[in-house]
């Protein structure tokens, strides 16, 4: 139905840079989106503890339709069936993809149900919509020895690469999202009781473990590279209230894309190939190889802070897959 529409629709995909952009010339938001957006996103926050990230999208999200719908004579407000179908089509032709697109769904789906809920329509415009078909995709998990060079690749003798350091350890170590890692507080860290904690999506908390590696290498980035980076000067709190653990030299947290940035060009160092890496690869590694080694799922669930053990049971297929190939490779009739 819409499923096979989609992929009529679908032509040759722009990059990244195009995208932003067709984004960036589209008119500007019209008063009466921008207030609907802010006034629905205020009550997600408020009433579901909507996560600071999950907001950011969302609003990015319905931004887009939204000025897209003010270069149509439309708005976001009054969109229906058919106009919301044909936005994802045009995303769909400039290479949006299917995830993103799924993603843009969801957050429509949640707008248009408290438009209806609040009485501001009688009709849910979404409700007949099927999302994109999304392929299922087995996480990258690096080998071991890969894992142990990528670690060792930032130069510890330098301020940014004792922190470099500390923190691709402590994101190994923990299995946290790349969001998780660069949002830490500095009062998260307890080194007495060796525990981190960990404020994931939904604004869920979760207790980490610090195995002896990564708590060594953030003792050593708190008493000589965090001091050097702030230079005497106090370190002043986020927009979330809270004083971040990993500082750049202007003392402001890093970002998840100077994160990323970081993990390629430390990749590339350590002769791993790029395209095969990821900032969220390190935590797809953490999972899997705790279940090579005979971790229980329940506690990979804990650890990993998922809300539902379905979710991590996708490391399963994963360390399955290791072991077909070890069988494959050593096994005389393999």
């Amino acid at each position: 139905m819409l499923r096979a529409a989609y992929a009529r629709r679908m032509s040759v995909a722009t990059t990244p840079a195009e995208r932003r952009q067709l984004v960036q010339a589209l008119p500007e938001l019209d008063a009466a989106d921008a207030t609907a957006i802010t006034r629905f996103l205020d009550a997600a926050w408020a009433e579901h503890g909507l996560a600071r990230a999950s907001v950011d999208s969302y609003r990015r999200d319905l931004e887009g339709l939204a000025r897209w719908r003010v270069g149509r004579a439309g708005s976001l407000t009054t969109a229906d069936r058919a106009g919301l179908f044909d936005y994802l089509a045009w995303r769909t032709r400039h290479g949006w993809s299917p995830r993103s697109n799924a993603r843009l769904l969801s957050a429509l789906r949640a707008f248009f149900a408290d438009a209806v809920r609040r009485g501001l329509r009688s009709d849910d415009p979404t409700a007949l919509l099927d999302p994109p078909k999304l392929p299922r995709l087995l996480p990258k998990a690096l080998a071991e020895s890969q894992i142990e060079a990528l670690l060792a690749a930032p130069d510890v003798e330098d301020m940014r690469g004792l922190r470099d350091r500390a923190m691709l350890e402590l994101m190994y170590a923990a299995g946290l999202r790349v969001s998780e890692l660069v949002g830490l507080p500095a009062v998260a860290v307890n080194l007495r009781q060796g525990v981190l904690r960990v404020t994931g999506k939904g604004s869920k908390e979760r207790l980490v473990p610090l195995g002896e590696e990564s708590q060594h290498w953030l003792e050593r980035y708190l008493k000589e590279a965090r001091p050097q980076l702030a230079n005497t000067r106090a370190v002043p709190a986020d927009d979330s209230g809270q004083v971040p653990l990993f500082i750049e030299p202007s003392l402001r947290p890093l970002s998840r894309q100077a994160f990323w940035h970081l993990v390629k060009r430390y990749a590339a160092v350590a002769g791993i190939d790029t395209a095969r890496i990821s900032p969220h690869g390190l935590r797809h590694s953490f999972a899997t190889h705790l279940l090579n080694h005979g971790a229980d799922l329940r506690a990979l669930q804990m650890l990993l802070g998922h809300s539902s053990l379905s979710t991590t049971q996708i490391y399963t297929l994963v360390a399955r897959e290791h072991l077909q190939k070890l069988h494959a490779k050593h096994h005389p009739r393999g």
